[in-house]
């Protein structure tokens, strides 16, 4: 059975979010959103997603700390994160992630660097029709 890649888009910033959401759906993957940093951490933690999209400047809990937080995990240090920030260019690897963009970024920039980072942290990927993975066994 072949399941949609799950993708967490933590942005303040609602168009933001709703663009990404629409583009990525369209691609085939499932989006789930947060608005914050908190949030971010909390649905991580449940959901498990494939891959963590996370603005750096955010209410209640900034990218920065719930990044640190979610690498920190046992549960959720596998998850790779991609940073998309408005901000100078930062040092994603510092934090511990994979990747880093940099706002205005088009959804297609978006697209291109989650299928980079899936495939590197998850090779068996590019053995099925993106964006799609295999489904645990039951």
């Amino acid at each position: 059975m072949i399941t949609p890649i799950h993708v967490l888009i933590v942005d303040d910033s609602n168009d933001d979010r709703t663009m990404y959401r629409l583009f990525l759906t369209q691609k085939g993957f499932q989006v789930t959103e947060a608005s914050d940093g908190a949030e971010a951490v909390r649905k991580a933690i449940e959901l498990i997603p494939a891959l963590i999209v996370m603005d750096l400047w955010l209410p209640v809990l900034g990218g920065w700390e719930a990044s640190r937080q979610l690498k920190a995990d046992e549960r959720t240090k596998h998850i790779p994160i991609v940073v998309l920030t408005a901000r100078s260019f930062v040092t994603a690897t510092a934090l511990g992630c994979e990747g880093c963009l940099i706002k205005p970024c088009p959804p297609e920039e978006l697209h291109a660097e989650i299928l980079r980072v899936l495939g590197a942290a998850q090779p068996n990927l590019q053995k099925l029709p993106p964006p799609y993975k295999a489904a645990p066994a039951p």
